[in-house]
């Protein structure tokens, strides 16, 4: 026991021997300027957020109670109203879940005073989410244009891309704009409206996009996610142009898919797996613009039941993505990617770990000489305190930008559900953070191997950066991160929405036709 004690003592003495050569300092160091530079990106993001609501709050201290639609009151009159363009919400859907009724409503609440149309997707009248929102859009039936479209099986592309290129056959002949959606989506009131706003006011833009503000369930999984999430958060917090892209919120020009434009509807088509990926790719081979506006930030409630099995498999689609390409150029950036994300990764994670040991020599070194003296003889807890201040100030800019966005989401659908940050466990935020760094790599190492991914009950294989082969497995219980029940039955309350008022309000000012599919 005795020589086995010694052995470990004389381990842990050498390794913190190693730990403090410069080489390993180098990487410390490293691990603790990454953490800061991801404080100072969340910082600038939540500076943008908030000096949308400090125009927000001018706006509404001078009698401007709509200021949650838009900027200017005029903007709100009839005959401003009329001139507005008609846009044709796609939404491809999967199964159905605990917060699905409730994204949906605020989707077909929205109070956008032009022609707007609601295409939800499926892929069969099996799908759970066909009856819940052919019940959803009866209720709805003499305040909005919506449908059901049903899309059938894709056989060359990616289910979702399947559906929304249907979707995109199925819209009006008069759309100028398309809005694809994720169902797990909670839309703002008047998040319609400022897109639009935006495309009218600089017909260059390509894209618009926004990006999701987790909102974690309580589970390690959940704020796996939301943590994944963050460091992204960062990218689309510009206030206008991005070389971001989040499928879960587009805008483009209808005419784009009606002409083709680049070919990115048989790039989508034609073995395409991922939406926005692709998108991206074609945006920034062709030099056309992608903007994010400040508003564009939307509350994703993550699933009660979120398991961790769950998010490995979330995190295993998302590298995935980088597999897939429509160019040369796409798949060198894709590798760059990989590369980056990877070394950033584990570049993160490292220091903790040598951390750990500069600790356990510390609170060893009473008890054994050999360890003492290595002790003594290290920085090891300068490197450590070095560490904690740089994770305190990274956990304290990503809580403050946490905060921002929620007080902007709460005042961008005032008539809505409230979100709060007290439910947010900081202490699991610090754990997800390690653990998502170190899964990421080894996730991203097996989606290059594999090259095949589960998601949602249907298996693609990729090759050449495409799909070449799909397979239809019931062995899914659960699609994506709503924790939607792809083969069971789920009821759900038929409560009236609480935009309801609004909504009714807005349609006194305009009230647009009903187009048939």
């Amino acid at each position: 026991m005795a020589a086995m004690e010694a052995a470990a003592d004389a381990m842990l003495a050498a390794a913190s021997r190693a730990f403090c050569s410069s080489v390993a300092v180098f990487f410390q160091i490293q691990g603790c300027c990454i953490c800061l530079l991801l404080a100072f990106g969340w910082a600038v993001a939540s500076l943008v957020r908030k000096k949308e609501i400090r125009k927000m709050r001018r706006k509404m201290a001078s009698g401007h109670s709509f200021a949650f639609l838009c900027d200017d009151v005029d903007e709100l009159e009839h005959s401003v109203q009329q001139k507005l363009p008609m846009v044709s919400v796609v939404m491809p859907l999967k199964g159905f879940g605990e917060h699905n009724l409730q994204n949906w409503r605020t989707q077909i609440t929205s109070l956008y005073g032009g022609p707007l149309e609601f295409l939800f997707v499926v892929e069969s009248k099996d799908d759970p989410a066909y009856r819940a929102v052919s019940r959803l859009i009866v209720e709805y039936k003499d305040k909005l244009d919506a449908k059901v479209v049903v899309a059938g099986f894709s056989t060359t592309c990616s289910q979702k891309i399947h559906n929304q290129l249907i979707g995109v056959e199925k819209m009006h002949k008069d759309s100028k704009y398309v809005l694809f959606l994720d169902d797990d989506v909670r839309l703002h009131p008047g998040t319609v409206g400022a897109l639009t706003k935006e495309m009218e006011k600089n017909p260059e833009i390509f894209i618009q996009t926004g990006y999701p503000l987790d909102l974690p369930s309580g589970s390690l999984g959940s704020y796996c996610i939301y943590e994944y999430h963050m460091p992204c958060s960062i990218g689309f917090a510009t206030g206008g142009r991005t070389f971001f892209l989040w499928g879960g919120c587009m805008m483009m020009h209808a005419d784009d898919f009606r002409q083709d434009l680049y070919g990115l509807v048989t790039a989508l088509k034609n073995g395409g797996y991922s939406d926005d990926m692709t998108l991206a790719a074609i945006a920034g081979q062709h030099k056309r613009l992608i903007t994010s506006p400040p508003v564009a930030v939307f509350p994703h409630p993550l699933a009660s039941d979120l398991s961790f099995s769950r998010y490995w498999n979330y995190l295993r689609k998302q590298t995935f993505v980088l597999e897939s390409y429509v160019s040369k150029v796409n798949w060198i950036m894709n590798r760059a990617l990989f590369g980056v994300h990877f070394y950033l990764s584990w570049g993160f994670v490292c220091p903790y770990v040598m951390a750990l040991v500069h600790i356990a020599t510390t609170l060893r070194a009473p008890y054994s000489a050999i360890v003492k003296e290595a002790a003594e003889s290290s920085c090891g807890l300068k490197l450590v305190s070095f560490l904690l201040i740089c994770t305190l100030t990274e956990l304290v800019s990503m809580w403050n930008l946490t905060r921002v966005e929620i007080q902007l989401c709460n005042m961008l659908s005032p008539e809505g559900p409230q979100d709060s940050l007290r439910s947010y466990n900081w202490g699991l935020v610090f754990v997800a953070v390690l653990v998502d760094n170190f899964l990421y790599p080894i996730s991203a190492i097996r989606s290059h191997f594999s090259q095949s991914i589960n998601w949602s009950g249907i298996r693609y294989y990729l090759r050449d950066g495409k799909i070449s082969k799909i397979e239809r497995e019931n062995s899914s219980k659960y699609t994506d991160l709503g924790g939607k029940h792809l083969y069971g039955k789920r009821t759900y309350p038929a409560g009236k929405s609480l935009l309801g008022y609004l909504s009714i309000s807005l349609a006194q000012w305009h009230q647009p036709k009903k187009y048939d599919v």
